[in-house]
């Protein structure tokens, strides 16, 4: 009997070892707006923590990552700092437009170095190129990228687009123009309000008035070649009251949910 037992046991041992193990769940791979990092990487380490759903992120400027996902990258969810990459990817059915969500906005700054002394404030036809000097002016592309379209749009109602547009310090995304402003490399930037209030090494001069750019919204959708059942989670947690206090905490304005 002993003997037939230990048989058993080592029966039960190898069936055991040979069952597949329980397979972790697929991560959501999320393509956003660099503006978005600490925000959304704190919003995806809690819903790991609630669901045991992994989140994985790539960050960078809307136009770069629309792009990506338009050849073939194998995203779940685009998150744009505008609504034009996110049309730009719904006019070529590469979006669940069903799913399209507005999420967030925010405010446009400008910025110096933290121990820079100079003000400005600002209005129309604000003296930003004298207070340049010999150096240049900081942000993300204003061809492509969000934070620089909204940038150009500003300052061109503002009437001192011409006066600054030959001494940009162009960056491929936002948070690449802070960086510029961080180092010392630029005595100014134009930066998105949430993206001054997590680096130390800068201070925000003034706000942009609203109504010299187009509305600052982040759109968010799920990709239409998604197979993971998980993104639409995410994406619905994205609109709860979870990640709505992790976006405030960083100072980001919430837009109305739909009904």
């Amino acid at each position: 009997m002993t003997r037939f037992n230990a048989i058993l046991a080592a029966l039960a041992a190898w069936l055991i070892a040979a069952l597949p193990a329980t397979a972790a769940p697929p991560p959501v791979t999320v393509f956003a707006a660099a503006s978005l990092q600490n925000a959304l990487t704190d919003a995806g380490q809690a819903y790991t923590a609630k669901t045991g759903v992994p989140i994985r992120f790539s960050f960078a400027g809307s136009s770069a990552i629309a792009r990506q996902i338009e050849q073939g990258a194998p995203a779940d969810l685009f998150i744009s700092a505008d609504v034009e990459w996110m049309d730009y990817l719904a006019q070529r059915r590469l979006i669940v437009a069903a799913s399209r969500r507005d999420l967030l906005s925010n405010d446009l700054v400008l910025i110096a170095p933290k121990d820079a002394r100079a003000t400005l404030r600002i209005a129309k036809g604000f003296p930003l190129a004298k207070a340049l000097g010999p150096g240049r002016l900081a942000l993300a592309d204003p061809a492509t990228v969000p934070a620089g379209k909204y940038a150009k749009a500003s300052l061109t109602a503002l009437g001192v687009w011409d006066q600054v547009s030959g001494r940009m310090a162009s960056a491929e995304n936002v948070r690449a123009a802070l960086a510029y402003v961080a180092r010392g490399e630029a005595p100014f930037g134009i930066v998105y309000a949430t993206d001054a209030a997590v680096e130390p090494k800068v201070r925000t001069v003034g706000t942009f008035p609203e109504a010299s750019h187009p509305r600052i919204v982040y759109p968010g959708a799920l990709t239409a070649a998604s197979r993971n059942p998980a993104a639409a989670g995410f994406l619905g947690f994205l609109q709860g009251p979870e990640a709505t206090a992790v976006f405030r905490r960083y100072g980001f304005n919430i837009l109305a949910r739909p009904g």
